[in-house]
């Protein structure tokens, strides 16, 4: 593995680099940080493909000052930094949503798109009425601003999903999540303030032309599912895929599982470089 800082500007972006062949860029959920990869990089390495992940700004040991920017345009800035004309692009929640807004903004720079319990920002299907409890408690306890009780709920939510009991995923994945949500909530984090894409996502889906897989655990809110329905139905070239018995973070409860979709979505694919 190979670290590295790359300057992007009003930021710095840590990015870690394994091994050769086709790159996979994977971009990492908000409550965790790009070590949340690391459970799933060993099986896509084994299957040859050169891995990147990056702590996005202002999260994990990326940093920001309090600027206006943008997230694809960082997820570029480290395709050159690297000298990658194409990646697949495998995105975790937010991470899955700057995956599809870099693909449509650059296309030519992506190979194909795999967003994991993602949703189009300007497409909102809704909450039952279950979860909209949920969230609001959430809401709640985040407007408190405790990095612990952040840090619970989130777990709670997240790792196991809305309304799943506290003992379905194992001790060490909550602790992990746990502990690198507890630092994105700590005091003085600096965010940077990120551009959204413009004309809004929902209005460019015919941009995402290469082959796009939305994943999304069967046990997740159900907004994400119908994402993911939504993205295959309205993408030129999409298809939906839900991984039964996980929540919102597969990456870290199933990565042989998600690790295999990925491999095999992309098999098929001309190589790229």
């Amino acid at each position: 593995m190979t670290e590295r800082s790359i300057d992007v500007s009003g930021g710095r972006l840590a990015v870690h680099d394994f091994g050769e062949g086709p790159a996979i860029v994977l971009l990492h959920a908000s409550i965790v940080d790009s070590w949340a990869w690391e459970p799933l990089t060993p099986f896509l390495l084994d299957a040859g493909y050169r891995v990147v992940a990056f702590d996005r700004r202002g999260l994990g040991d990326s940093t920001t000052e309090d600027v206006e920017f943008s997230h694809r345009a960082d997820t570029i800035a480290v395709l050159d930094a690297l000298d990658l004309g194409q990646a697949a692009l495998v995105g975790n929640s937010i991470g899955g949503q700057i995956a599809i807004d870099t693909a449509i903004e650059f296309p030519a720079r992506v190979a194909a798109v795999v967003p994991i319990g993602a949703i189009v920002p300007d497409h909102w299907p809704g909450l039952t009425a279950d979860e909209e409890a949920i969230e609001d408690e959430l809401e709640a306890i985040e407007a408190a601003g405790d990095p612990e009780a952040i840090a619970d709920a989130d777990v709670r939510v997240w790792v196991d999903g809305p309304g799943q009991p506290p003992d379905r995923v194992p001790e060490d994945i909550r602790e992990l999540v746990r502990e690198m949500d507890r630092a994105t909530n700590e005091p003085g984090r600096i965010p940077g303030r990120p551009l959204p894409l413009q004309p809004p996502p929902s209005e460019q889906l015919e941009r995402l032309t290469m082959p796009l897989l939305a994943v999304c655990g069967e046990l997740d809110f159900s907004y994400h599912r119908e994402a993911a329905e939504y993205l295959a139905a309205h993408a030129p070239n999409a298809r939906a895929e839900i991984i039964p018995g996980v929540a919102h973070l597969p990456g870290l409860e199933a990565p042989e599982e998600l690790g295999s979709l990925i491999t095999d979505f992309l098999a098929p694919l001309p190589r790229w470089s």
